[in-house]
């Protein structure tokens, strides 16, 4: 083997798209399936060892964990050449499951009140089960779909079906027909019994008054919800009206926070089409490039605007760029990202950005904080 085909370990992790930490973090994971090569005293790598790499950061990115893909490939090892990697890669994204709302497959979902005598139903026999066998008994009585177990609200981060499963429980805890015996571990009562044994029109009765209480920690949520999104509407606002300048450097913060390495702002007179720089190392060997704009929710940012900033990236030799901007950004502007193959640009647009300094405290502060309380059953537990 020729010296050209070795690579160093900054190399590859470079060939690969990654930050040098980020390389390293891969290879001492996977180290027992990446060969090696010992030249001139210094251990390298050849493309046998990048091919096996990609392979995993395309496991990565097709929406699989770090822990996810080593216990895969403790168990499978690793494809013998790329055209079973990429077989491997096909078959895992056709098993993604989308979370997005949609209203036609929302609309088949199961409400509370449908759920409420079925779920009680599967208590009868009296054996106590957990909240988790109990979901998969519902699932199956109703043939549900793995999109319609997943699917979430569309203004809120919840799984619809998993919310409903945790208002009816609420809701026969609270009327006394099934019983917390242990955590998360439910029991009918002889209330419950009693309740199915009753006539249709009593238990159709009991149903309409059971559909009306409302978990408390849901409404908590819901509230909580409306105050983040009015939060960052106040937020969205705020930046809209702030001089360019601070702008630039909240921005800056921002991705610093995000733990992506040490920001600064570039000379402001002179920073050929970048605002800021974030070294991902120490010396500034892997730099994330930074564009902020500042715009009126009434002006989107074009497809022009982005390939000006893959321009100014390219001028620096850069890889990797994020453009941030208070409004959003046109459909032109997400797929000329999207289609860049040479280095990878991330678009963040007004609504992201708030909700991302409100999770990374930027420009927030803790107003008041809930602690809610529940039974410790390992406390009560006799020995």
């Amino acid at each position: 083997m020729t010296e050209n085909k070795l690579y160093s370990k900054t190399k590859m992790s470079k060939m690969l798209g990654w930050s040098e930490g980020g390389g390293r973090r891969w290879v001492k994971e996977f180290e027992e399936y990446i060969p090696i090569t010992v030249f001139n005293n210094r251990i390298m790598y050849d493309d046998e060892s990048v091919r096996i790499l990609k392979f995993l950061k395309d496991l990565n990115k097709s929406g699989l964990t770090m822990v996810e893909i080593k216990k895969w490939v403790v168990k499978n090892g690793i494809p013998e050449n790329e055209g079973e990697s990429k077989k491997v890669i096909a078959k895992n994204e056709s098993k993604i499951v989308s979370h997005e709302f949609n209203p036609q497959i929302a609309s088949t979902i199961p409400t509370v009140k449908e759920l409420l005598i079925p779920y009680l139903n599967e208590l009868k026999d009296g054996s106590p089960y957990t909240a988790n066998e109990l979901t998969q008994k519902i699932v199956k009585l109703y043939n549900l779909s793995e999109r319609q177990q997943v699917m979430k609200y569309e203004t809120n981060t919840d799984a619809i079906f998993l919310s409903r499963i945790r208002g009816v429980r609420y809701s026969l805890k609270k009327e006394g027909y099934i019983n917390e015996i242990n955590k998360l571990t439910y029991q009918i009562t002889p209330d419950g019994l009693a309740l199915l044994d009753e006539n249709i029109v009593d238990i159709a009765e009991e149903v309409n008054e059971m559909e009306k209480l409302i978990d408390p920690l849901t409404a908590i949520k819901d509230n909580i919800n409306d105050l983040h999104e009015q939060l960052s509407k106040d937020l969205l606002k705020t930046l809209s009206n702030l001089d360019w300048k601070k702008f630039e450097d909240i921005v800056v913060d921002l991705l610093t926070k995000m733990g992506y390495g040490d920001g600064e702002v570039t000379q402001r007179s002179n920073d050929e089409g970048l605002d800021g720089i974030i070294k991902e190392d120490k010396l500034g060997l892997e730099n994330i490039y930074v564009q902020a704009k500042r715009y009126g929710m009434g002006n989107s940012v074009g497809r022009e605007a982005v390939q000006s900033f893959s321009g100014a990236l390219d001028a620096k030799g850069a890889r990797k760029g994020v453009f941030i901007t208070t409004s959003h950004f046109t459909d032109k502007a997400k797929a000329y990202a999207d289609r860049l193959e040479s280095k990878r640009i991330i678009l963040i647009d007004g609504k992201e950005l708030t909700n991302l300094m409100i999770a990374y405290n930027v420009g927030v502060n803790k107003k008041v904080s809930f602690v809610i309380k529940e039974i410790d059953f390992g406390y009560f537990d006799e020995e």
